[in-house]
């Protein structure tokens, strides 16, 4: 088994900090940079949500959202913020191994780091998440998914073939990855780790 984080811990022991460092206040630059053109609706999920901002940014636009984060502390936190901005969220605490999102399928599905997370875990378990996502995603959805690079340095991270390799024909179709930044922000200093960004449609059904 791979390395395992408290995320309820780490939650509460950064409160007064900030939060932890991937939480920037804000959507991940790269994938704001697609909020306003490229998302398909109305039916909107962003699987490991933390304390919700994209989730929020989203819903902002119009869109029907659910989203879930294994963390509780987390999704009261996400809660706390849609209820300051009168915006209807649903947010779940789910495990994104064992989903259960009804109703689903989604027309559009964001993953800005819960694939990295997963698979820093262990294999199975990242494995167990991305054999959900076709289920999730309706025939055509976009998918969208955000992770850390090997190249990074962390000493964890994926590699441009792993993030691939589940998106393949005849399930998927359009793959694409890009290189980008990944923001993050440790003790109160900006950092960008090399990353990847991926998108994807699911196969049209014939």
């Amino acid at each position: 088994m791979g390395e395992r984080i408290d995320f309820d811990a780490v939650y509460q022991e950064t409160a007064g900090l900030g939060g932890p460092p991937w939480e920037i206040g804000g959507p991940q630059p790269a994938l704001a940079a697609v909020l306003d053109q490229g998302v398909k609706g109305p039916k909107v999920l962003d699987a490991g949500c933390g304390t919700g901002d994209l989730a929020l940014a989203l819903a902002r636009r119009g869109y029907d959202v659910t989203a879930v984060d294994i963390s509780p502390v987390a999704i009261e936190m996400a809660r706390a913020k849609a209820a300051a901005e009168g915006l209807a969220v649903r947010f779940e605490v789910q495990d994104a191994t064992r989903l259960s999102l009804p109703p689903a399928p989604f027309d559009s599905v964001f993953d800005s780091g819960l694939l990295h997370s997963l698979q820093r875990r262990g294999d199975d378990e990242a494995d167990a998440y991305l054999a959900l996502l076709p289920g999730l995603a309706a025939p055509g959805a976009t998918v969208f998914v955000l992770a850390v690079s090997l190249r990074a340095g962390e000493g964890w991270g994926l590699t441009e073939e792993y993030l691939r390799s589940p998106f393949a024909a005849p399930a998927w179709v359009g793959t694409e990855v890009e290189e980008i930044g990944v923001a993050a922000d440790w003790d109160g200093r900006d950092l960008t780790l090399s990353g990847f960004l991926l998108r994807t449609i699911r196969a049209p059904e014939t």
